[in-house]
Parts: C-alpha cells; structure tokens; sequence
C-alpha cells in the first residue's frame, strides 16, 4: 500500500475527512446463520439456559483443549465463579494484571480477598511474572493472568510460580478465544480459563461468556453457584427429566446464559475459522502499512502464539508529535475513523487509587504505555478499503502533527 506524498488540510481544520462515512472501532459480524438458529432456538420455547446453553459450554471447551465448559452471562461471571469455587474469600490474596479491564479485580474484592496489582512487560502488556514472584506472599491464593489484546501471557512462567507456590492459576481469556501458546489452545494453560463472548469479541453471544476446566470437581461446584447455589439446573427441572424439587446448597448467584444467546454463540462458533483468518488478514495489512512510520509502534507478537488479534493497539512516540494521545483521537474521529483506548490501568481509576493506595510508581510500564496507546478498528466486516482509510487517516495526522527536526 502506498500513501500519498501529500495530504490537505486536517478534517478538523474544515479540511474533507479521509471517509464519508464514520467507521466504528469494532462491530459483530452477524449473518444469517445466526438469525436462523435465534429464530429456531425462539420457536422451540427454550428462551432461558436450557440445551443450547448446554452444547455451547461443551463446545467452548473442545474447541479450547479443556475437558469441561460452563457458559455463563458474562466473562466476569465467570472469573467470580472460579473464585468462588476455588474458595477465595476474606484474608486471602490475588494476584493480577493493572492492565485491564477492572472487572478483572472486581472480582477480587466480590470475594472478599484482597486484589494485588502488578505490572506488565512492556512489549505484551501481559502480566510480567517477575513482578508477579515478587508480589506473592503467604497469603496469596490465586494469580489471574490477562491475554491482553489476544496474545496469550507466558503461562509456561505463570505455571512454574503457580506449582512452587501451590496457588490456583485462571486465566482471563476475554481477549483470547482462538489464541495458542507455544501450539496449545487458551484453555488448556491454566487450571480454569474465562472466555467471553461480548457484542464485539471474536465470537459473541451479545452478552456471554465461558467457564473451562479440566477439573470436573471444581466446574461442578461452579455451575452449582452459576444459578442461586440450587443443587438441580433450571433447565432440568423444567424438561420431563426433572423434578419440582430443588435444595440451596450454597448461597450463588445468577450467572446463567440463556439458550437465545447462546444459539447465537453456537453459530458464531462455526464461523470463527473465517473471523480469526479476516482479523489476521488486518493485522498484517496494519503491520506493513505502519512498519516504516517511526512515530508508530505495532504490536509486538511472541514468535510462539497464535495472536487472537481481538485488538490492534498502537503506540505514539510523543516526543515526535506536537500533540498528546487525546488530540490524536480527535484527529482521527474528524476523519471519520473510530478508535477506543485498551485500557485505563486499574490502578489510576479511584477506587482502586484513592481506597486501596496503589500508587503510579509502582507501574512504570503501565503507567509509560497509558498516555501512548490507543486501538485502531480491527472486526471482520472491515473491508480492505476501511483498512486503507485508517492507515490513511493516521498518514494524514502525522503529516501534520509531526515535529520537525
């Protein structure tokens, strides 16, 4: 692709924006298939959790290398159900990424355990497990791993310090259906793993998510909690293989997914192989575009994983530009192109700073990268004609932002 030699005036500056049309940052690529399978699922009469659901968390795991799925309402219910399940609560502690999205902690503090924050490798955004050694304590229970973006953390790391230490390792893979570490799906690198299925995630439910394991003990006790801590499922009860009565054996939540939603996530299944092709088709398409533009730093990727590509961030080296990140996105929103920033560090948001005391310096890679980055329009209903207006766009921008000299 080659950009030309000159741009005019900014969009912003009463310039022509690079598109006619605005371009969202990301959209769900929904067809046909999947409005049939919601309509069919609407027509069978099992709106709630029922057999889709069922088959949804069966096929989550297969397809991620576990033995067992639970599907759930949303990726944080189930990071709080492994909690749960594993008995994490008051006096305990857990170790997790700053660099996400705060749900991740929440669930920590849901549990009643203390939520110990790390920094990240500069390059992957990805837990650093030095940093985690160093933060482990007597008290530590359980390290949360974020696959930021859709690369996976180092789990060979992240599991040698869980073995030597005897904690519980979970993996939050919202980002990461799809990806593979070192030849191994996400989902068979940690003792449980939390997918979810959002509007605008590789695959979607609209709202969902998913619980995998290989210990089928531990997922038993998690769907248990999944729906109020009754001993028999709703769907059971209410088909002729079940009974009226039910028992509270625990005090659970209500974190079932519905089979509409997961009749979606079912035909969202069978077309991932084309949605993850099209997302690495877009990266690369990104790579070379950007690949001699000094102000821009692309992604950078392990030799040895399997990208899920869910996000394309970028990072601005602003000592070239006369402009800060937030003018950049201004920029770009005038030129008719979406972008969004992954992630406010969990430790700049006021709780987690101003109750819990987490303070700036004690993140130097988060707290370098925040100012920086930003996510550039990355879903498979992009055509290459979208892809060539947002590297357009940026093109543009740097030709005026640029410092000289």
């Amino acid at each position: 692709m080659s950009a030309p030699a000159t741009f005019g005036p900014l969009a912003a500056d009463g310039g022509t924006p690079v598109r006619e049309r605005f371009l969202p940052v990301a959209l769900p690529s929904v067809g046909e298939a999947e409005k049939q399978a919601v309509l069919e699922t609407l027509e069978s009469g099992w709106v709630t959790t029922g057999p889709k659901a069922i088959e949804l968390g069966r096929r989550i795991a297969e397809a991620s290398g576990a033995a067992q799925g639970l599907a759930v309402n949303s990726c944080t219910g189930a990071l709080h159900l492994a909690l749960a399940a594993w008995g994490i609560g008051p006096g305990d502690e857990v170790i997790t990424s700053t660099w996400t999205f705060a749900s991740t902690a929440n669930v920590v503090i849901h549990c009643g355990a203390k939520v110990v924050l790390v920094d990240v490798d500069p390059r992957t955004k990805n837990l650093d497990p030095e940093k985690v050694a160093r933060a482990i304590t007597p008290r530590t229970k359980a390290i949360i791993a974020v696959d930021f973006a859709g690369q996976p953390a180092d789990y060979d790391a992240l599991r040698a310090l869980c073995g030597r230490y005897g904690l519980k390792l979970l993996a939050d893979a919202a980002h990461s259906f799809g990806a593979r570490w070192r030849g191994r799906p996400v989902g068979s690198l940690a003792d449980a793993t939390s997918f979810s299925f959002y509007a605008i995630k590789n695959i979607t439910t609209g709202e969902g998510g998913c619980l995998v394991s290989d210990d089928a003990e531990f997922l038993a006790r998690a769907q248990v909690l999944s729906l109020h801590g009754i001993s028999k499922d709703a769907w059971k009860r209410y088909s002729s293989a079940g009974s009226w009565y039910y028992e509270v054996t625990a005090p659970g939540f209500k974190y079932n997914l519905t089979d509409l939603a997961a009749a979606l996530g079912l035909a969202q299944l069978d077309r991932h192989p084309e949605f993850d092709r099209r997302r690495q088709e877009i990266a690369r398409r990104y790579d070379a575009a950007f690949a001699a533009v000094p102000e821009v730093t692309t992604p950078w990727v392990h030799p040895d994983v399997h990208h899920a590509r869910h996000l394309y961030t970028v990072e601005l080296d602003l000592d070239r530009l006369s402009v800060d990140r937030a003018r950049f996105l201004e920029l770009l929103k005038a030129e008719n192109v979406g972008t969004t920033v992954n992630f406010i560090p969990v430790h700049k948001h006021p709780y987690y700073r101003d109750t819990l005391g987490f303070r700036p310096e004690d993140f130097p890679a988060a707290e370098h990268a925040y100012p920086r980055i930003f996510t550039l329009p990355i879903y498979p209903r992009m055509e290459d004609a979208d892809v060539d207006d947002v590297v357009t766009a940026v093109r543009k921008i740097l030709s005026h932002v640029r410092r000289s000299g």
